[in-house]
């Protein structure tokens, strides 16, 4: 929760008297505090939405350098090649023949690389509009207490 303070002092004077006594009664110092109760829950469904997309951004990475290695015909057998393919073929296996059989060997387009891509990114998207309207925090509010200081004259 953020927090602001404000300190104002003030020795205000009656009306046509300049001559710089003090007054006989008045506000000497007034202290005013402001702040947002909705804020923290702000944060919190702002940190989860950024968690999701954190994740699905990773997701989306790993299936776009296994979309490139396989366009460019990449050795199966290196082991950077094989961990990526590991990673990924879970995330591909839903898609796999559904454009056909999938070629083997040399430099192929994985159209259902493409599909996984385009789809996981629209799933990421969802899940973060979704916790953004379920436990994001739509209100905002100022809170403001003022506490007032007064001296009485002799």
């Amino acid at each position: 929760m953020q927090e602001r303070n404000q300190s104002v002092e003030t020795t205000p004077r009656p009306s046509g008297d300049f001559s710089g006594s003090a007054p006989a009664g008045g506000t000497d110092r007034t202290l005013t505090n402001t702040y947002d109760p909705y804020e923290g829950r702000r944060v919190a469904s702002s940190r989860l939405v950024q968690a999701i997309y954190l994740v699905f951004g990773v997701l989306e990475a790993t299936l776009f350098i296994r979309l490139v290695l396989r366009a460019l015909g990449a050795n199966a057998e290196a082991g950077f090649a094989q961990a990526i393919y590991g990673i990924t073929g879970v995330l591909v296996a839903p898609f796999v023949g559904l454009f056909g059989p999938v070629p083997t060997g040399g430099a192929t387009l994985e159209l259902h690389t493409l599909v996984a891509l385009v789809v996981y990114a629209a799933v990421g998207w969802v899940l973060g509009r979704a916790a953004q309207v379920v436990f994001g925090e739509g209100r905002s509010a100022i809170v403001s207490r003022s506490d007032s200081v007064q001296t009485r004259g002799r």
